[in-house]
């Protein structure tokens, strides 16, 4: 009798157990749905590589639907996190802004070119990228390090980064960006396009007052180059010779008056005489 009691009472206990523990497991598949697996299997992937500041700052962020799946984050080190005060009210938007909107291994980023603007998950926050090769791959201000950590799942992909992605930063960056596309830094040896007016023009005249010009007052020996001022027009010329002839023919109509008048004095006198 007392053996059934006792074998009763064990197999209560027991059912309570397992109940209790169903109800936890239960509880624990709620809090984290299985699309969002691939979020855990990734921080346990950071956290493999040592990337632990970064993990407590996903678990310590509200949800976010953002940063549940189809994301790349870009991890700064433990050192560089805890130089740095992050209140909790902007956590959501940092790992916004460390983050890029599609889980992109390195050999996809390899293939992006210098000079590539795209954005973040943080609306507005821009991130250039500079691609000198897998050992010198820069993001905006900072350099990826140890890439491909989080490639166990699906949707959620990382690398880690040394540095900082700041506000600041993306102020510089764009400010940078856009200066370089509409500004390009002149070289300093080239100055071609600053002399073409000034060698392609001909030599300015003297201003010596001692050398007068050649075309207002030319000097009196120079007779290879004759003033153009100097030269009669072809109307003048004309002018010229109508004048004179004009005169020639006054001249020669006096000429014959003249001699007809000595010619009649001298038969007049001739005629007095006899």
């Amino acid at each position: 009798m007392a053996t059934n009691m006792s074998l009763q009472l064990v197999s209560a206990i027991l059912s309570h157990f397992l109940l209790m523990t169903l109800m936890i497991s239960s509880a624990l598949s709620t809090d984290i749905p299985y699309q969002n697996q691939d979020l855990v299997i990734a921080t346990q992937e950071m956290q493999k590589a040592n990337y632990f500041a970064f993990v407590m700052l996903i678990n310590m962020s509200p949800l976010d639907l953002r940063l549940q799946g189809n994301i790349t984050f870009l991890m700064p080190h433990d050192r560089m996190l805890a130089r740095i005060k992050i209140p909790q009210a902007v956590l959501p938007d940092f790992l916004l802004r460390h983050s890029i909107p599609s889980p992109l291994l390195f050999s996809n980023l390899e293939n992006i070119p210098t000079g590539t603007i795209f954005p973040s998950s943080f609306p507005k926050y821009m991130i250039e990228i500079a691609n000198n090769g897998r050992r010198n791959y820069f993001l905006n201000n900072v350099k990826i390090i140890s890439p491909n950590i989080c490639v166990m799942g699906h949707s959620i992909r990382c690398h880690g980064i040394d540095g900082v992605l700041t506000e600041a930063t993306v102020s510089v960056t764009n400010s940078s960006t856009s200066s370089n596309t509409a500004l390009t830094p002149p070289c300093p040896n080239n100055t071609s396009r600053t002399l073409p007016v000034t060698s392609a023009s001909p030599p300015a005249p003297s201003t010596d007052p001692s050398s007068p010009s050649p075309i207002i007052s030319p000097p009196l020996s120079d007779n290879v180059n004759p003033p153009l001022a100097l030269a009669p027009s072809p109307s003048e010329t004309n002018n010229r010779q109508h004048k004179s002839g004009s005169t020639d023919k006054l001249l020669s109509s006096y000429g014959g008056l003249l001699e007809s008048s000595l010619t009649c004095l001298l038969v007049y006198s001739i005629v007095l005489g006899l």
